[in-house]
């Protein structure tokens, strides 16, 4: 990246559109733009599209910062930074990366188009995102798809939907709005956003009350193509309450499939399940917050490459140095195939807690260590004992060789398999056998793991 970004700055180039979606090069690999991102080249940009990259937290914040210089480098210049275009989703930015990338949105006040799906932010994050929205006055497409905005997420939005009166698109799909989330949304769409031509709230817990009053709230939108309420709580009599609405405002050609609809839930258990949600959202943004002011510092040990795979701590893992993936690659060639995913398992599992920085390391290590392993895999027609390996080193198949024994705590190498698997370099067909055999087969040490299990099936399941 860091050739790439040079070259582009020595040729003097004036770049409108940057599109580096799809390219596994995590923290590391942005710090390899950021002189990019900083330069004269970039301050003509229009568009930047940064859609699944492995980013994280750190990667996160380490984008808003050099966005940030670039919006105050070029301040005093003939072409001020004007970014009209960010689209920044599948990057597991969390709350705080999400904060910080919404610190420098705020300040932009160009943008025209937010993308940010599939972030695994939660309603913290979502309300300072939509904060910052709202100084973006010409924002036409608003897009945060399965993210954990909840009704707080969606009150915070629907606080700023006043001020984006040129909104086209709004995707809050899979968000867990609820329905007085979605009551919130429909009351601020009432009046005005005569522009508005998709409204995306599939799969978001919303009943038949929710349901009626977004329809009613699109009366008088007559550029609306598409309502999407798919995968909701509105039973075949809402369903069909919801189609003669639209039908009754003319806009019968804009409602979208509802035949994934869940049904009609209990009132008063699906009130007592959405207040225990609701307390674990925040005592799970609580544990956030804790984690980010609380991380844990792991003291780096100096060792060889041998001495961390021998015996793999955390302190060892950060002993090898700022050059440890090239080290790790280093000690991989020439090996056994299966080798990649011993190491894959032994640099996994050292994350032990919720420690970002840890995390980041660990799947920084894996992406590279896959990447190659993978690619050597694929050239010598040995994909299948690849994937055969991830369901050794799981436990969940038994090994010939006795001497390989799954770690007794794998809920690191689940954590940072879950990051792994969304990374295109993972082949669909390794994903689907692991999945598979998840589905099935369960040792005692993958039930340990509880919620990240769990994690990660979803993930899984994503890509069928």
């Amino acid at each position: 990246m860091r050739f790439l970004s040079g070259g582009l700055i020595l040729a003097k180039a004036k770049l409108v559109e940057l599109d580096l979606s799809d390219n596994a090069f995590g923290p590391i690999g942005i710090e390899g733009v950021t002189g990019l991102l900083q330069s004269e080249t970039c301050y003509s940009l229009r568009e930047l599209r940064l859609n699944n990259n492995g980013l994280g937290i750190t990667g996160g914040k380490i984008l808003a910062k050099c966005l940030q210089e670039c919006l105050d480098l070029s301040s005093t210049s003939e072409t001020p930074f004007r970014l009209r275009v960010f689209v920044c989703g599948r990057n597991r930015l969390e709350n705080e990366g999400g904060k910080a990338i919404a610190a420098v949105l705020k300040g932009m006040g160009s943008l025209e188009e937010i993308q940010m799906p599939q972030n695994g932010i939660f309603h913290a994050g979502i309300t300072a995102l939509a904060d910052a929205s709202k100084y973006n006055r010409d924002l036409r497409h608003l897009n945060f798809n399965d993210n954990i905005c909840s009704e707080i997420g969606a009150v915070a939005i629907a606080d700023v939907l006043q001020h984006l009166q040129n909104l086209e698109v709004l995707n809050l799909g899979d968000c867990l709005v609820r329905t007085k989330g979605a009551l919130a949304l429909a009351e601020a769409l009432r009046d005005g956003h005569s522009k508005l031509k998709e409204l995306v709230l599939g799969f978001n817990e919303i009943d038949n009350e929710g349901a009626i009053k977004i329809v009613e709230s699109l009366e008088k939108k007559e550029l609306l193509t598409k309502l999407d309420l798919n995968g909701n709580q509105l039973g075949e009599e809402g369903c069909e309450l919801v189609k003669g609405m639209m039908k009754g405002i003319g806009k019968e050609d804009a409602i979208g499939s509802l035949s994934e609809d869940e049904g009609e839930n209990e009132d008063d258990e699906d009130e007592e399940e959405e207040d225990e949600d609701e307390n674990e959202i925040e005592e799970e943004e609580q544990d956030e917050e804790k984690s980010e002011t609380n991380e844990v510092v792991v003291p780096a040990v100096e060792c060889t490459t041998e001495e961390f795979l021998a015996e793999p701590t955390a302190g060892k893992l950060m002993g090898l140095g700022n050059d440890r993936v090239s080290r790790l690659l280093d000690h991989l060639s020439n090996k056994e195939i299966e080798s990649y995913v011993d190491a894959f398992i032994k640099v996994s599992s050292v994350v032990k807690s919720a420690n970002d920085h840890l995390i980041e390391i660990s799947s920084e290590c894996v992406d590279e260590i896959l990447v190659k392993g993978f690619r050597v895999a694929a050239e010598n027609g040995t994909t299948s004992i690849l994937s055969n390996s991830f369901l050794v080193h799981l436990g969940l198949i038994k090994s010939e060789d006795k001497k390989i024994k799954p770690p007794n705590d794998l809920s690191g190498c689940l954590l940072v398999l879950e990051r792994a698997v969304q990374q295109r370099y993972f082949p669909r067909e390794t994903r689907d056998v692991i999945r598979m055999f998840l589905s099935s087969r369960l040792s005692k040490s993958i039930e340990q793991t509880g919620m990240i299990k769990h994690q990660l099936m979803q993930t899984l399941y994503k890509f069928q």
